[in-house]
C-alpha cells in the first residue's frame, strides 16, 4: 500500500474531503494533520450529507481509522458535540484516535481571536483578516510560546490548573474571561469523555508503514493559506502544505508515495486577502449559487473567480504534486467559454507565470491575463449514468480539452475529476496520459 497526501492547491474549499473520502476506501488510516474547527469537510456518503470539523474522513468507513493528528489544535467541547452528532446520524462507522500531542483550544483563545481582529480593524479598517474567530491563531501562538495545553495532559488535574493559571496571567487584558475554576472542571470532564480515544498516534502510523497498510494524510485549509508561503498576513496559523503534513503526522518524508493537489475548475476564497481572478456580478453569483459556495463550518459566503494557473504552478512546486484532482467541473457546465488566468502583469510591465508577489499589497494590484477555452454541456442524468458506467471516456470532449490544458500548463497530470458531491461522482484518469516533465510542462523558473 501507499502513503498519499491530499493538499488544497488554492485558497481552500476545493472539496478535499471528497478526495480524502475516495482514497479512504483503500486506506487503513486517514490522518488530519493541521488546523482545527475553522475548517470543515462536506462529504456525501450514501444516506446523507456529513460535515466533519475536527475528525478526519476515515471515521465514515467501517474498515478505516480516522486520526486527528499532532499538528492540530482541537476544541474539545465542540469535538464532543461533533462525535455525538455523528453517532446520532449513524455516520460514525470507523474508529478514531486523537493525538495526545494535539493542542487544546480554550474559550480564552476564541475571545482573544475576536479581540485581536477587532483591534486590527480599529487601527486600519482595511486590515481585518476575516478570521473565523474560532481561536485557531491564539492556540497556535500559545503552543509556540510554550503556554499550551495538550490533549494528553487533560488527565492531569495539577498540570491543567498550572497551565490555566499561566494562561490567565497572559490574557488579563481580554474582556469577559470565564471563571478559571469552572473552565478547569469542564476540561477535566471532557478529558474523561475523550480519554478512550487519546493516545500516541505516531507509533501506530510507523507500524502501519511497516505492515504495508495504506495511509492518507488529509489536508485542511490549503497551500495558499500557509503561514509562511501563503498570502501573508491573510493566512491561517499552520502549515497546510505537504511539508506541514509530515510535521503534523509524525511521518518522515521518504515514506510519501503521492502528493495529490486538489483544485476546483474555478476558484474561491473566504474572508479578505488578495484574489486576482475574483469575478463580480452575475458570473460570480452564478458560481456561488451553483457551487453552493458557503463555508461548511462558518456558513460564510465564498468569493468566487476563475481558475488561476499562476497560483496552481506555484502550489505544484511548493508541494511537489505528483497529480491533480479537479473538482466541481459540473458547476462550470453550460458556459459558452471558460476563462483561465495564465499569467500576471505587474504595474511596472513585468510578468509572473509561476509565483505570486510576496507582498500582499503588490499581489492585490496584479492584472490577470486570461485565455478562454470552449465550455462543455450540462451534466444531464444520462451523462452521469454514462460516467458511472464508462468512466473517463464518457467525459465531454470540451471538458477533456480543459483537463488536458490544465495538465499541460501546470506540468502535473490530472488523476481525478469530480463532477458532483456524491461519493460516486468521480472518475479516475490514467496519470500517464498527458503527463509531462516539469521542464516541458512549466515555464522556466522566474528570477
Amino acid at each position: 500500500m501507499s502513503v498519499r497526501v491530499v493538499i488544497g492547491a488554492q485558497f481552500g474549499d476545493e472539496a478535499k474531503g471528497k478526495i480524502s473520502d475516495e482514497l479512504a476506501a483503500t486506506a487503513r488510516y486517514v490522518v488530519r494533520t493541521s488546523g482545527g474547527p475553522n475548517a470543515g469537510h462536506t462529504i456525501h456518503p450514501p444516506g446523507g450529507k456529513v460535515v466533519l470539523h475536527q475528525l478526519s474522513a476515515g471515521v465514515l468507513r467501517p474498515e478505516t481509522v480516522g486520526i486527528s493528528g499532532p499538528g492540530m489544535v482541537i476544541e474539545p467541547f465542540k469535538l464532543r458535540t461533533e462525535i455525538e452528532e455523528l453517532e446520532r446520524q449513524g455516520f460514525l462507522r470507523g474508529s478514531f484516535y486523537l493525538s495526545d500531542r494535539a493542542h487544546v483550544i480554550l474559550p480564552l483563545h476564541e475571545i482573544q481571536d475576536g479581540w485581536e481582529d477587532d483591534l486590527r480593524a480599529r487601527k486600519n479598517p482595511g486590515a481585518g483578516l476575516g478570521t473565523t474567530r474560532r481561536g485557531i491563531g491564539p492556540a497556535y501562538a500559545d503552543r509556540t510560546a510554550r503556554f499550551g495545553l495538550r490533549l494528553g495532559e487533560l488527565a492531569r488535574p495539577d498540570l491543567v490548573a498550572e497551565r490555566l493559571g499561566l494562561l490567565y496571567e497572559t490574557k488579563r487584558h481580554l474582556p469577559d474571561l470565564p471563571s478559571m475554576e469552572k473552565l478547569k472542571g469542564r476540561l477535566l470532564e471532557v478529558g474523561q469523555y475523550l480519554a478512550p480515544h487519546i493516545r500516541a498516534v505516531e507509533p501506530i502510523l510507523w507500524t502501519a508503514i511497516e505492515r504495508g497498510e495504506g495511509i492518507v494524510l488529509e489536508g485542511a485549509q490549503s497551500a495558499l493559506l500557509d503561514l509562511d508561503f501563503g498570502t501573508y498576513p491573510y493566512v491561517t496559523s499552520s502549515h497546510p502544505t505537504s511539508a506541514g503534513a509530515l510535521i503534523g503526522s509524525g511521518l518522515p518524508p521518504q515514506v510519501i508515495d503521492e502528493v495529490i493537489g486538489v483544485a476546483k475548475g474555478y476558484a474561491t476564497r473566504v474572508g479578505t486577502g488578495p484574489f486576482p481572478t475574483e469575478v463580480q456580478g452575475e458570473a460570480g453569483e452564478r458560481l456561488q449559487r451553483l457551487g453552493g459556495e458557503f463555508g461548511a463550518t462558518t456558513g460564510r459566503p465564498r468569493r468566487c473567480g476563475w481558475l488561476d494557473l499562476v497560483l496552481l504552478r506555484y502550489a505544484a512546486r511548493l508541494n511537489g504534486f505528483t497529480s491533480l484532482a479537479l473538482t466541481k467541473v459540473d458547476v462550470l457546465a453550460g458556459l459558452t467559454e471558460v476563462p483561465i488566468c495564465v499569467e500576471y502583469r505587474l504595474a511596472d510591465g513585468s510578468r509572473l507565470y509561476d509565483r505570486p508577489p510576496t507582498a500582499a499589497e503588490e499581489f492585490q494590484s496584479v492584472t490577470p491575463v486570461y485565455e478562454t477555452l470552449p465550455g462543455w454541456p450540462e451534466f444531464t442524468d444520462r451523462l452521469r449514468e454514462r460516467l458511472a458506467h464508462e468512466g473517463a471516456p464518457a467525459l465531454p470532449r470540451e471538458l477533456r480539452g480543459f483537463i488536458e490544458y490544465v495538465a499541460h500548463a501546470s506540468g502535473i497530470p490530472v488523476q481525478f475529476v469530480a463532477y458532483g458531491p456524491d461519493r460516486g461522482a468521480t472518475v479516475r484518469l490514467d496519470r500517464r496520459a498527458g503527463g509531462r516533465s516539469l521542464r516541458s510542462g512549466l515555464v522556466p523558473w522566474s528570477h
